[in-house]
């Protein structure tokens, strides 16, 4: 059985992987493409290289752009086995003569505020139809932003300025209700229905249901 491999730090990951940028708990590279055909191109041999090695980045294939992201889930950080990755994409994305531009490259993190924690905490599990893990609401497909939260020391009396859209599919609009309602959640209005519900966690942080329809 091989061994579990060890974290490396920021500045570790951050200097054996050239190229790469190091956010939060994984390492980003883009590179831009002339066309179409290229970016598949890229795509496909970053694949084979991830097959040969057993270890598999996240890709997002754009017009003109691919995004490549690498960590080792299994740890919750970045490994020797994210050098061998990134160090051979590299070399792909140089004989390819293309050069990576790192300059748009953002990680987006959602922090909710928060007097008791394990109150509000299932309700956006719920709501966004996501997994709990180390206290935070993630995206198990690595999509959407992470959700975490911040202790308070004392409640705010005002009404919260801002409130987060989760647009679902419409046919599944009643049952993200059920559920963030049986996580502690409870309905504000329903008024703008089917477009729009709004949801409050335990605390009053305001979550709206979005679907199509009534929209046309």
């Amino acid at each position: 059985m091989s061994e579990t491999p060890q974290t490396m730090t920021r500045q570790e990951s951050t200097d054996a992987m050239p190229g790469w940028r190091r956010i939060l708990r994984r390492m980003h590279l883009t590179v831009p493409t002339e066309d179409f055909a290229t970016a598949l191109t890229l795509v496909d041999r970053i694949g084979q290289v991830a097959e040969e090695q057993q270890h598999h980045p996240d890709i997002d294939l754009r017009y003109g752009r691919v995004h490549v992201v690498t960590s080792s889930h299994d740890v919750g950080g970045v490994t020797n086995r994210d050098v061998a990755l990134g160090t051979a994409v590299s070399a792909i994305v140089a004989e390819m003569g293309l050069t990576p531009d790192n300059a748009r490259i953002t990680e987006l993190e959602i922090a909710i505020d928060a007097m008791d924690i394990p109150a509000v905490l299932p309700f956006w599990a719920a709501v966004l139809g996501w997994d709990v893990a180390d206290d935070e609401v993630t995206d198990p497909d690595t999509i959407g932003p992470n959700f975490w939260f911040q202790q308070m020391d004392e409640a705010r009396p005002q009404r919260n300025r801002i409130h987060i859209d989760v647009t679902v599919p419409h046919d599944e609009a009643q049952a993200r209700m059920a559920k963030a309602i049986e996580a502690g959640g409870r309905l504000v209005s329903d008024a703008e229905a089917p477009s729009f519900w709004i949801l409050a966690d335990p605390e009053g942080n305001e979550a709206c249901i979005c679907t199509w329809q009534a929209r046309d």
